[in-house]
């Protein structure tokens, strides 16, 4: 093997091509010299041509695939882009080089969006650079136990030449403060740079993120690439621009990136948490699931590890036993942070002896500031193979300083990581031509390695296990078999082709069985993945009972109009979306908004009974949003209704850098545009004479004291118990006592302040109001401080037991954390509930 030589590459430009009339088209992803795989047609991806040799590890779609081993060697210290490994998670973006944007925010002075030509015309850097998976020779852990993760052999790598503008400059350009630099007072010094990017997945948009301080050193080479080896980006790995974070697992480096935040908060995406982690060997899935490991911040990956391979012999190669017969023995190493491999180490007698191996010359052209962001080569020559005769397996060894590979596996339950010694297992075989040497791997994609698959129960360990009743055989059903099965006694619904009934879980559903009612007996796949996390997904599986036929007969058309009597004047409609047209908007704070629509005529009501919420509906960028809210009118209000809105803009927030999806889209709506609406929905109802209809309450329950827990946006329910309790006049409601709790992050995102303290005011002697702040308190501030906790539930509720009840709104932990310490001041589960 000749010493690694790399390509030298002048300063690209990147080509462009005139049409018949000079225009300059823009650039287009590299495809290489293929056509359409088969295995790719009739999916997403099938207008991707992919290299037919490289392996697939995740069947035909999504695409997850390695090089074969000896391929990838072959090819020489620079891999071709065609055999460069690929993880996806789901379709690939169609992007387009002249239509995209990358936006740079957060904590920066001047936040800007970028065209890809506007990224290309800006110092650029070409380098190689290795790409290594975190789940590079994972095959092994899943021969050892079934991990979480899909089988990578040991090719799940690539090194490649990568062009672009470096993330530093960039952040700079944008106003980010130079942590190398001299800060003025008061400037925030930021803690992390997200990155997410441009797909959509079942599980939210994939992002991560990464130190700030790795980010804006200048020896770490984070890389905003929209070149590789030579080319513009290839569809799988990004095009038209990714992130590349030398010396970094793969997992951390985001395709087709749209937005860069700079921000006090690490990533919140479920990408971030629940990938690229090493949990200790005794936490399995369910047990990292209901204990949080998850999001412990110890086992989270960034920098690579030590790692090697042996690369020659390759699996199952036969080496003749000659007389004068030597054999050169060869593999790859590398580590992380750009530190160098100073040594490989090969032993033929189980570690009891190790032969060092020469390492090829690095390039120095390449190393950067002392940085090594590549892979080495390693060699080692057998004089004579005879000497092998004895030899039952191969071990190799690299070192990083004086740190080097375990030489046992240790199992984890993502099956990251793996970098216990490579071994090679050694047959004695008789050929045609005599005795030869058979070589054999642990784990190869292809073919039968050493390693034993465990037994099934074994492996099944890592995974929760799912009930399903095996012997069940699905029926085929057609639309109208389905539609027959509306009510909440027979509840069949149709999510993804598959026909689930859904009658037994409707007591248990969290959102009350009224949530699912109003779709029984119809496809409700697209409200149900624009509403549902992946976790309501695999509930679903225990109430399948068959699927919808290939030919469905037509469905009822839904009428746009509203279904109630005409003589009660109902606007809202739980089964159909109705439109709703925008005719006042008021300015409220610097991110609050009071929106006001119309009702079909000025003696409509809404129809949303106090506890109930609605749905409104938008197509946002090309998909379907959906999202609950409760207006701030009441119900005896005709002709409109109003609903008050804080809007998430990019960069305002720091819980939400990347801003919000349905609220920008409301701001930004023209007086005279419309809004889809449907609902009532939700089990919550006050009804009157202090009683409530309630989850897991079959007979309306009359109440004494009811205690309000809200935070932020989660007001706008609560304030519509407070208000009508407190204007109801039967005896029995003015009995009842109030105790409100309100947590916001600062005083500028208390909504409805106002009306809120009028209302305590007026009714001193039945309301209580206590607010709390989780961040900066303004001079002078007479209420709590910090999250809810039990201590201010405690003081700042109604006391549990018969005749309270506790309602809750607010972010998804809120709410979790302060139904345990409601549960803790003595809230049964039946008088605690949340919206």
């Amino acid at each position: 093997m000749a010493p690694p030589s790399v390509p030298e590459y002048n300063p690209y430009e990147l080509q462009t091509v005139e049409d018949a009339n000079g225009r300059v088209s823009d650039p287009s992803p590299y495809f290489g010299n293929f056509q359409v795989d088969e295995r790719d047609k009739k999916t997403p991806d099938e207008w991707i041509r992919r290299n037919p040799d490289l392996l697939r590890l995740t069947g035909r779609h999504p695409f997850n695939c390695e090089a074969p081993l000896e391929k990838l060697i072959e090819k020489g210290w620079i891999t071709p882009t065609d055999l460069h490994y690929v993880r996806n998670h789901g379709a690939v973006p169609k992007l387009e080089w002249g239509k995209h944007r990358l936006h740079v925010g957060g904590l920066v002075s001047s936040p800007q969006t970028f065209t890809m030509s506007d990224l290309a015309a800006l110092p650029s850097a070409t380098f190689p650079i290795l790409l290594v998976c975190a789940g590079n020779r994972r095959k092994e852990q899943n021969m050892t136990r079934q991990t979480i993760g899909f089988s990578w052999g040991p090719s799940g790598l690539s090194n490649s030449i990568w062009k672009g503008v470096l993330l530093r400059d960039l952040l700079l350009q944008c106003g980010a403060p130079d942590p190398l630099g001299i800060v003025e007072d008061g400037v925030v010094m930021p803690k992390w740079v997200i990155f997410q990017g441009a797909e959509d997945l079942p599980k939210g948009k994939y992002g991560t993120s990464i130190a700030y301080d790795v980010a804006m050193d200048p020896r770490c080479d984070l890389l905003v690439a929209y070149e590789q080896n030579g080319e513009p980006l290839a569809p799988d790995h990004g095009f038209p621009v990714r992130i590349v974070i030398p010396g970094h697992i793969g997992g951390r480096m985001v395709k087709w990136l749209a937005r860069i935040i700079v921000s006090t908060e690490e990533d919140s995406s479920h990408y971030h948490f629940h990938d690229n982690r090493v949990l200790p060997p005794n936490v399995d899935a369910q047990i990292a699931t209901a204990e949080g490991w998850w999001y412990k911040p110890e086992y989270i990956i960034n920098e690579l590890g030590i790692n090697s391979v042996i690369t020659s012999p390759t699996h199952d190669e036969l080496i003749p036993i000659t007389i004068d017969g030597g054999y050169k023995f060869r593999g790859y190493a590398y580590t992380g942070g750009g530190r160098a491999i100073t040594r490989v180490e090969v032993s033929f007698n189980h570690g009891e002896r190790w032969e060092l191996a020469k390492l090829l010359p690095y390039p120095v052209e390449h190393i950067r500031r002392g940085k090594y962001w590549s892979w080495f080569w390693w060699e080692l020559d057998v004089k004579d193979v005879r000497d092998l005769c004895g030899c039952t397996q191969v071990w190799v060894r690299a070192w990083e300083g004086q740190n080097t590979q375990p030489e046992k596996l240790t199992w984890n339950v993502m099956g990251m990581m793996n970098n216990c010694y490579f071994r090679l297992h050694v047959h004695v075989q008789k050929t045609a031509t005599g005795i030869s040497l058979r070589f054999q791997q642990p784990a190869p994609v292809v073919g039968d390695g050493w390693m034993i698959k465990p037994p099934e129960d074994h492996q099944a360990a890592a995974k929760p296990t799912i009930k399903k009743d095996e012997t069940k055989e699905l029926r085929v059903f057609s639309m109208s078999d389905v539609e027959k099965h509306s009510s909440e006694e027979d509840c069949w619904i149709v999510v993804n082709g598959n026909v689930y009934d859904c009658t037994k879980f409707l007591d248990d559903h969290p959102g009350g069985p009224e949530s699912i009612v109003i779709s029984a007996g119809t496809d409700c796949t697209e409200e149900f993945d624009a509403i549902h996390s992946s976790k309501a997904h695999d509930m679903l599986k225990d109430y399948l009972i068959g699927t919808i036929a290939k030919t469905p007969s037509a469905p009822i058309p839904a009428s746009t109009k509203p279904v109630a009597p005409v003589e009660e004047l109902i606007a809202l409609n739980p089964r159909v979306y109705a439109p709703f047209k925008l005719i006042e908007k008021q300015k409220l704070s610097h991110d609050t908004r009071l929106f006001r629509f119309a009702l079909p005529s000025p003696d409509h009501r809404l129809g949303l009974p106090p506890g109930k919420h609605m749905y409104i509906s938008a197509q946002v960028n090309g998909k379907l949003v959906i999202r609950g809210y409760t207006p701030v009118s009441t119900d005896e209000e005709k002709g409109f209704f109003d609903l008050v809105v804080k809007i998430y803009l990019p960069d305002r927030h720091p819980s939400f850098p990347e801003g919000g999806v349905l609220t920008p889209w409301l701001d930004a709506l023209p007086i005279g545009a419309e809004i889809k609406a449907k609902g009532p929905l939700g089990s919550i109802v006050y009804l009157g004479q202090g009683t409530f209809t309630l989850p897991k309450h079959k007979q309306p329950k009359a109440v004494q004291r009811i205690s309000l827990i809200a935070g932020g946006t989660g007001i706008t329910p609560c304030y519509q118990i407070l208000r009508a309790v407190l204007s109801d006049q039967s005896t029995a409601a003015q009995n009842i006592r109030i105790w409100l709790l309100y947590a916001c992050r600062t005083d500028r995102d208390i909504l409805l302040l106002k009306e809120i303290n009028e209302l305590a005011e007026k009714w001193k002697g039945r309301v209580r109001v206590w607010y709390t702040l989780s961040g900066a308190c303004p001079n002078g501030w007479m209420y709590g401080t910090g999250r809810v906790n039990k201590d201010m539930v405690a003081e700042r509720c109604a006391p549990g037991g018969d005749g309270s009840l506790a309602l809750v709104c607010g972010p998804d932990g809120m709410v979790s954390a302060v139904m345990e310490c409601l549960g803790e001041a003595g809230y049964a589960e039946d008088s605690r509930f949340a919206f």
